[in-house]
């Protein structure tokens, strides 16, 4: 007899990017965003681990066995990209773009009223910050 119950789906437990510089990823994900560096196995290739909240951010440095780093250039934000949630939109923008991290267009509401804005890491991967409505 086979379970047709649905399978419930609790959370991203992780996402994978590939990058080209360690030391760069690290910097924008744990100086400019603030998540915490956690140990990582292992593996057979280098790479690192970052903590955001409940999910968590493994990286691979790129090498013959992977994909190739980044996901591209464009100022599009309707592509590929994860989204992290933040106390306040306004305010991590003003904190990013005084380490010299740009946003690719400016902070906006959506129609739900929640704030959002884009940024890319330093290979390319496009990262979106959102905060909630108060």
């Amino acid at each position: 007899m086979t379970d047709t119950a649905p399978i419930r789906v609790k959370s991203i437990d992780h996402v994978t990017i590939v990058v080209k510089d360690l030391a760069a990823t690290r910097q924008f994900y744990v100086d400019a965003l603030g998540m915490d560096e956690v140990a990582r196995p292992a593996f057979s290739f280098a790479g690192q681990w970052f903590q955001a909240g409940p999910t968590m951010i493994h990286t691979i440095l790129e090498f013959e066995g992977s994909s190739p780093a980044g996901l591209g250039g464009g100022s599009n934000a309707r592509g590929h990209h994860f989204a992290f949630l933040v106390d306040d939109v306004a305010v991590a923008t003003q904190r990013l773009e005084g380490m010299g991290i740009r946003p690719i267009s400016p902070p906006k509401l959506r129609p739900d009223g929640a704030a959002q804005v884009f940024f890319r890491d330093p290979d390319g991967h496009l990262v979106e910050l959102s905060s909630i409505p108060v």
